[in-house]
């Protein structure tokens, strides 16, 4: 009988975003690896669990094609990490409807995405863009908050999911 993965710590998920991301930058052209400490920092101080800020971390990596769909299923993560990371990784050609209906419906999605809205809508991370590339993303960021019942300055509805990646 094979021996069971300890589950990744904290500090280990995080390692291993930071080096699937490193050579990413984002539309400003800072390091991608900014943002993703940021949603991570957002989770936590919004009183995420450790699974949260574990799929924060994570939580565009399959999408960015970072990390594999098959690297996250048989990584050493509860069930509910790869759930809510999955939840938050927008698919090709799907309306948004669909993706913020699958946020809604996965525990512990909402805190997440909720982070990650924020730290993308921020007015000096979008001040340094184009005009046209700042008036569209802020349009699309705030579709996507009332889709998913955000209103600014108010904090999600559901409760953190209590999942256990072990201490970092």
């Amino acid at each position: 009988m094979p021996t069971p993965r300890a589950q990744l710590t904290l500090a280990e998920v995080e390692a291993i975003a930071r080096e699937a991301h490193a050579e990413q930058r984002d539309k400003a052209g800072r390091p991608y690896t900014e943002h993703l400490a940021a949603v991570a920092e957002g989770v936590r101080i919004r009183g995420g669990s450790d699974g949260q800020i574990a799929a924060a971390w994570l939580h565009d990596a399959v999408e960015d094609d970072a990390l594999s769909g098959e690297w996250l299923a048989a990584a050493a993560l509860p069930q509910e990490v790869k759930d809510m990371v999955l939840a938050v990784t927008k698919r090709d050609g799907e309306d948004l409807r669909s993706y913020t209906r699958r946020i809604l419906d996965t525990p512990g999605a909402l805190l997440i995405k909720e982070s990650d809205l924020a730290h993308n809508a921020d007015p000096a991370r979008l001040a340094v863009l184009e005009p046209a590339t700042r008036t569209r993303l802020a349009e699309k960021y705030a579709q996507v908050r009332a889709l998913l019942g955000l209103t600014p300055g108010e904090p999600p509805a559901e409760q953190p999911v209590q999942a256990n990646t072990a201490e970092d």
